[in-house]
């Protein structure tokens, strides 16, 4: 695949994503997790998906059960949960796998195109996150530690481009 926009998922609701409907915005893309120390990040990729989604933004949160089993849930229970303890309003997906031979095509071409500290592909824990820019390219990819906030600058300068 060329770009992020050619892929598809199903969301957390279980229907069909194709991707080129999100064409021409810049995407943030997390592997997320209900009951891991990163959990409250939630919250900053909620505020800054109500910040500038008018702008052409969009958060794709990806729940994964790889790591810690600290994603144990079903769709429902996932659902819920971001949405009474985060109010999470920004797109979810079925759960997924990110490494491994059943890893999410999707995961398996952001990977590729954006390898982790020391050229290390593989995704090392629950929060990393990718930005993915307008032309559908991967711009960066962050470590699970790196807190949404302080990656604003990266986001307003992709919408910007």
């Amino acid at each position: 695949m060329a770009n992020a926009f050619e892929f598809s998922a199903i969301d957390i609701d279980g229907n069909p994503q194709d991707f080129a409907d999100y064409k021409g915005q810049v995407l943030l893309v997390v592997n997320t997790a209900s009951k891991c120390g990163f959990t409250p990040q939630y919250t900053g990729l909620e505020a800054l998906w109500r910040e500038h989604k008018d702008k052409g933004f969009m958060v794709l949160g990806f729940p994964c059960d790889q790591f810690g089993h600290q994603e144990p849930g079903d769709a429902d229970e996932i659902k819920n949960f971001c949405s009474l303890s985060y109010d999470v309003s920004f797109p979810m997906f079925s759960k997924v796998e990110v490494n491994g031979s059943a890893a999410h095509p999707f995961y398996q071409w952001l990977k590729q195109e954006k390898s982790g500290l020391l050229g290390i592909g593989a995704i090392k824990w629950n929060f990393t996150k990718f930005l993915i820019g307008r032309d559908g390219s991967v711009l960066k990819r962050y470590a699970p530690t790196d807190k949404p906030e302080a990656i604003e600058k990266d986001i307003l300068k992709a919408l910007a481009a």
